[in-house]
Order: structure tokens, then C-alpha cells, then sequence
């Protein structure tokens, strides 16, 4: 009698679990939806265009549900028209990794109130027109919240509107770490350092001036 009363009460827990866990994975679909047609605008200033993105979703067995429900999640991309799509893990390039990790930071800072993103190298994989683009996305994103951007990319150091460069000193023996609000004349000089090298020539200040004009 007790077996059978404790199987029913097991039962019963079970067909109130899939219930619940039923709707979570529903809400998660069509918030999934969502996300899906928001990444894909915020890709096409990126120079990501031609990337597909979708959430795909698959359910556990019973020997792994949890209290975040029965559902396993997995973001797939297709990078070009015409190419397998994949997990975005092992399909994606560096530079389009680092793309679309910014994209989805934009798209997921949208839903809540985080007052400071931190991006730590995302221009990884990308240079050029890629990187000024991406530069282009944070200044934009800038205007609405905080972003603090570590970068080694003149393309995106030049849309900050202020500069901070942290260098190591070593006395004694001991080496300390430091950092320094730079002026109008030392950003630039940062810039150019970037673009040449520890050699700065008068091409690269120029070259600094004319990238930091723009980034305004």
C-alpha cells in the first residue's frame, strides 16, 4: 500500500513536472523567435548579411531534466548561402565568432537594465572595415548605456570618447600595473602607435587624426 501510494504521488509529481516544464519550453520558443529576428538586424551593420542564425531545440531524457526544465538549447548559424548550417560553436570564423557575440550582447542588453558592457578584445578575427564596423556598433550603443571596450583595434579604439591605457612598471624586482587617463594629443599618439607600431612616423599621425575624425 505504501509503494503504490508512493509510485501515484511519483506519477503524479512527473505529469506536474512536464506540465510546467511544457509551458517554460513554449515561452522559450517564441522568445527564441524574438531573438532570432532581432540578431538578424543588428548582423547586417556588422557586414553579416549573409548569416542565418536560429535557436534549435531539442528535450532531455528524464535522467537529466532539471528546474531549468527539459530543454536543450543550441544556437546554429549558416555563414554563407548554400553552406551546411551548424553550431555556431564550430561553424562560425574567429572574426564572425566576435561578431556575433557582440551582436547578441546588443540584442540581450535590449531586454534588461545593465548599465555597463565590458568587451574584452572583440575585434579577435576581424580588422579593417570589419573592425571599424563593430567600432561603429559599440559608439552606437554607447549613447543608451556604458561600454567599456579593451582593444588593441585603432579601427575601434578610435569611436571612444574617452581613453584609458594601462602599462606595467617594474621597480625593485615587483611589477605593478597602472593606468592613466590620456590626453587629446596622447590618444592620437595611441592611435598611430596602433596603426605603426612602436615607430610612429608623421603617415601614421596623420593617419591617427584622419581615424579618430572619423570615429566622431
Amino acid at each position: 500500500s505504501d509503494v503504490c501510494s508512493s509510485d501515484l504521488k511519483l506519477e503524479e509529481a512527473r505529469r506536474e513536472y512536464q506540465e510546467k516544464a511544457q509551458q517554460l519550453s513554449k515561452a522559450r520558443q517564441e522568445k527564441a523567435l524574438e531573438l532570432e529576428k532581432a540578431l538578424m538586424r543588428e548582423l547586417v551593420p556588422l557586414k553579416l548579411e549573409q548569416v542565418s542564425f536560429s535557436a534549435q531545440f531539442d528535450t532531455w531524457t528524464e535522467d537529466n531534466w532539471s528546474p531549468n526544465g527539459y530543454d536543450r538549447v543550441e544556437f546554429y548559424v549558416q555563414t554563407n548561402p548554400g553552406t551546411p548550417e551548424g553550431p555556431m560553436s564550430s561553424i562560425a570564423s574567429g572574426g564572425e565568432l566576435s561578431r556575433l557575440m557582440l551582436a547578441l550582447k546588443v540584442v540581450l542588453v535590449q531586454s534588461g537594465a545593465v548599465p555597463t558592457l565590458i568587451f574584452d578584445e572583440i575585434e579577435s578575427g576581424t580588422g579593417g572595415a570589419v573592425a571599424a564596423a563593430m567600432g561603429e556598433r559599440l559608439k552606437a550603443l554607447s549613447k543608451s548605456l556604458q561600454v567599456l571596450a579593451i582593444t588593441h583595434s585603432p579601427q575601434i579604439a578610435s569611436h571612444g570618447t574617452q581613453h584609458l591605457i594601462v602599462f606595467k612598471e617594474v621597480k625593485g624586482g615587483v611589477t605593478t600595473a597602472h593606468m592613466k587617463e590620456l590626453t587629446t594629443k596622447d590618444r592620437n599618439e595611441e592611435v598611430a602607435r596602433m596603426l605603426a607600431g612602436q615607430e610612429i612616423t608623421d603617415e601614421a599621425r596623420a593617419a591617427a587624426r584622419k581615424l579618430m575624425g572619423a570615429g566622431k
